[in-house]
């Protein structure tokens, strides 16, 4: 990749954020101010980009159609997403689907409740595999061969009290959630956010996908969550059977 491609898509991320100045690109990435106005301007030629009043620079509005004509082309999203609001519509909470693509678990789709807070998740970004219920969800099914999304010196960084800083500890918590059949997150990036997650099977039986529902604990606690695990199970498996698979 050419170098002036990567900081285009690198200025773009960042735009994705918020509004930037010149001078915060330029400081970002580790350039003169002038490199940097010359990249934005010909993103905003591109319509990927536009300069807004007060000086700063915002993602274009072509992007916005950019993004929703390519999410259309994949085939999870277009199958999963009105299970998934019907599911967030039942039960008032985020619900996320997540995929691995190219040795990384990604959001593939997300539907939040239209009252509430909204969570920092991004369709397309990828999960933190040791604190994420679906990226649990996911790598506990994988076979040995596959888990080397998690390579040697994979840091196990710890956010709050709850997360697992250990590879064997990581180890015995895809144990359970393999024996039990959907995993959780107990406040592990977030002390504040919980979720529970459940496989998703594609047409070979194989598990590739997971469906999620988060929820900020004081309202919904973990137990609440699991409460609500037969439909949040039952939603998966008609995604699954959407998906091809056959029990």
């Amino acid at each position: 990749m050419s170098q002036s491609v990567e900081r285009a898509i690198r200025i773009l991320e960042l735009l994705s954020e918020g509004p930037q100045h010149p001078a915060a690109v330029a400081e970002r990435f580790g350039v003169h101010r002038t490199t940097a106005l010359r990249l934005l301007h010909d993103l905003c030629d591109g319509g990927l980009a536009r300069r807004r009043e007060d000086g700063t620079f915002a993602v274009g509005y072509r992007l916005a159609g950019l993004a929703q004509a390519a999410l259309e082309q994949f085939d999870l999203r277009a199958i999963a997403h009105p299970f998934l609001v019907d599911l967030g519509r039942q039960l008032q909470l985020t619900v996320h689907i997540a995929t691995l693509e190219n040795g990384r678990v990604i959001y593939a789709d997300k539907v939040e409740p239209q009252t509430g807070v909204r969570l920092y998740s991004q369709i397309g970004k990828p999960v933190l595999l040791h604190t994420s219920g679906v990226g649990k969800a996911i790598l506990a099914y994988l076979r040995d061969e596959e888990r080397e999304l998690m390579p040697d010196g994979y840091r196990y960084q710890r956010f709050t009290d709850s997360t697992v800083t250990s590879a064997a500890a990581f180890r015995t918590q895809l144990e359970e959630v393999r024996a039990r059949g959907w995993a959780e997150d107990d406040g592990e990036y977030e002390h504040f956010i919980n979720c529970v997650a459940v496989p998703v099977r594609d047409g070979t039986g194989r598990v590739r996908s997971a469906l999620s529902v988060t929820a900020l604990k004081a309202p919904t606690d973990l137990a609440g969550l699991h409460g609500r695990l037969p439909v949040i199970r039952k939603t998966a498996q008609a995604v699954s059977r959407a998906l091809g698979w056959t029990q």
